[in-house]
């Protein structure tokens, strides 16, 4: 039996991404390994979401290219939480159900239970608290049993008790294996989570080491700068 393609490594080979004249990426070259989650951060605009977005396959860079496990196209296992998800005009159970190849009512159950809203089932989505809503989105991406999973900002609008409960989570999907790789404007987060750290800067990686080192002694004055909460544009 052939054993299943594998979207790791995850490398970027000189990738850049223009829209009309503006360079959103420029020239990314950074390898993303399995392990423990990698954090994307860096000022507003320096192109975190749109790495990501590249990485998922939801865009082809300008010149460069992505590749996956040694591939240039992304496999199936792949998923993505947004800032904002959308929440389909359903319950929270039948938005997780939509993300399973076929009905799998003891799965639903089970995804439910894991972001701890198995009480919140028959529930409309969209009447949910924002935090509930992201915890159902990362049900429903982990329905698709992703061996990578992209989480742009996922607790930026949400309060403490409820990022506390995201990061959780986090850390029971990292545990089982899965590749996470983040994008957050919290550096205590980033401190938290991480295990490397990219930094990212007008559209280039400006800095990418283990988190502990990264955090201890960053190599370039500009990380320096974005840990001390100066301005870095």
């Amino acid at each position: 039996m052939r054993a299943p393609a594998t979207d790791l490594p995850l490398a970027f080979e000189n990738a850049s991404l223009r829209a009309g004249d503006v360079r959103i990426l420029d020239g990314v070259t950074l390898t993303l390994n399995a392990g423990a989650p990698t954090m994307l951060i860096g000022p507003n605009g320096s192109g975190k979401s749109s790495l990501i977005c590249l990485a998922m396959g939801l865009a082809a860079p300008s010149s460069g290219r992505v590749v996956w496990g040694g591939r240039g196209a992304p496999g199936e296992r792949l998923a993505m939480v947004f800032q904002r998800p959308v929440m389909l005009r359903r319950s929270a159970a039948a938005n997780v159900a939509y993300a399973l190849p076929r009905r799998d009512d003891a799965r639903v159950a089970a995804l439910l239970a894991q972001v701890g809203l198995s009480h919140v089932a028959a529930r409309p989505a969209r009447k949910l608290s924002g935090g509930e809503q992201q915890r159902l989105a990362l049900a429903r991406a982990l329905a698709r049993d992703p061996e990578i999973l992209f989480l742009d900002e996922p607790t930026a609008s949400l309060d403490p008790a409820a990022t506390k409960a995201v990061e959780d989570i986090v850390r029971t999907v990292v545990a089982s294996g899965v590749k996470i790789v983040m994008a957050t404007h919290d550096i205590g987060q980033a401190r938290r989570l991480a295990g490397d750290i990219v930094f990212l800067l007008r559209g280039r990686v400006a800095e990418h080491a283990e988190a502990t080192s990264f955090f201890a002694a960053p190599a370039t004055p500009q990380a320096a700068a974005f840990l001390r909460g100066d301005l870095v544009i």
